[in-house]
């Protein structure tokens, strides 16, 4: 791969999730403050990101690995997705932001996948090529938090009462807008030629259900499905949380979860050596269950540093979870079944736990509302405590690492 290749798969990879970062971690104290929105208004449209990964992997199968060079998707996508975020900055009114919403997660979500078939086909060696590629996107959103909270200053008090969290919109309107002409000039990915009848079970991995035979392969994938109930509470509720908590610049902080992520991704094989697949989930499980207890008793004040520690535990739960449970994932499909594999968890925990998990927490934020309209933030970090502490036992106690070839898994 050449530089000049290299240096325009970074800017589509930064472009890509600052995209989302500019937007996604402020949306629910926008909706609150903005459109007065219910729990359950919010979690309704929190799930839209769920119903776009379960709609994506139709569009990227049935239309992108067949008919279409794949960063020319990227580039109408990204362009039809400018289009709704400028809808989505004048919305006034969550009936119509729901739609547009609805409407440009199903059209995002695909291209997570199109800027990963885009890099891949540039590669000769994916697995020391492709992280440093990645990163680029860990560092867009992290760009685009700073932005808001220390070069606009959109998410002061002062200016989310005016209103001003709607430019966030804006803002990822401009950048998909570049990003969608920007695709063009990317290098050409043209469609995989196959004969073969596509197969809607193909899609969605249906043939790695199979997998779930092995007892321990089906404890995981239970778990990967429950564990996203509680992160569904971070997406929803954090900013909100820490925008009432009286946090300064909660946007621009809420950035160490990414650094954070970036770095414990390192540490991922380390751990597996050093202690093995079982042992490092249930470091992310855990992990899930003290940021929680942090974000219980913690306060914008004189205990801010407990709600700091919480953001800057977001790399070891996401990572030492999903992350390891894609690597476990994979070594257990075998050649055969990983695409499916990799495909059916992606299903279950983007899909359906985190739907479940985002209509969760919009039930119990809506039940844990006082009489003034503050919300008792105690109980709902709590609840997401006590369910990721429950999924820690649950995988404590039934998953054997030792059994069936486990071993080997444990020494990736």
């Amino acid at each position: 791969m050449n530089s000049t290749i290299r240096i325009k798969l970074s800017i589509m990879m930064f472009l890509e999730f600052f995209i989302w970062g500019a937007w996604f971690v402020t949306l629910g104290t926008f909706l609150g403050n903005n459109l007065k929105a219910s729990g359950s208004e919010t979690a309704a449209i929190f799930s839209t990101q769920s119903w776009g990964a379960i709609i994506a992997p139709f569009i990227i199968g049935l239309i992108a690995d067949r008919y279409f060079n794949a960063e020319k998707i990227l580039g109408i996508l990204h362009l039809a997705g400018a289009f709704l975020m400028y809808q989505m900055y004048q919305s006034e009114e969550v009936g119509m932001f729901y739609t547009y919403v609805l409407s440009y997660m199903i059209l995002y979500m695909p291209t997570l996948a199109l800027v990963n078939s885009v890099s891949f086909n540039q590669m000769k060696d994916p697995e020391k090529e492709f992280a440093n590629i990645r990163v680029w996107g860990t560092i867009g959103w992290i760009l685009a938090g700073l932005s808001i909270s220390f070069i606009f200053h959109w998410d002061t008090a002062e200016a989310i009462s005016q209103g001003f969290l709607k430019n966030t919109f804006l803002l990822a309107g401009i950048a998909a807008l570049i990003l969608g002409i920007f695709s063009f000039s990317l290098p050409k990915t043209p469609p995989k030629v196959s004969e073969e009848k596509i197969k809607i079970g193909d899609i969605i991995g249906l043939d790695a259900l199979k997998l779930l035979k092995d007892k321990n392969f089906a404890i995981f994938f239970i778990s990967s499905i429950l564990i996203c109930i509680p992160l569904a509470f971070y997406y929803q509720n954090a900013h909100p949380f820490l925008t009432e908590s009286g946090v300064e610049n909660p946007t621009g902080k809420m950035a160490i979860g990414q650094i954070s992520e970036a770095l414990f991704l390192l540490l991922i094989p380390v751990f597996f050596t050093r202690f093995g697949f079982k042992k490092t989930i249930l470091i992310g499980m855990l992990a899930w269950a003290i940021r929680y207890v942090l974000f219980a008793y913690g306060n914008g004040n004189d205990l801010s540093f407990m709600l700091i520690i919480g953001i800057a535990l977001h790399g070891i739960c996401y990572d030492f979870f999903f992350v390891s449970g894609q690597i476990y994932t994979n070594s257990k499909a075998g050649e055969k079944y990983k695409s499916a594999a990799q495909g059916l968890i992606t299903l279950a925990t983007y899909g359906v736990g985190m739907l479940i998990g985002f209509a969760v927490a919009g039930w119990i934020t809506d039940n844990y509302k006082m009489a003034d309209g503050a919300v008792n933030w105690q109980m709902v970090w709590i609840i997401p405590a006590g369910i990721a502490f429950a999924v820690f036992l649950l995988f404590a106690l039934l998953f054997n690492e030792k059994n069936k070839g486990e071993e080997s898994t444990s020494a990736v």
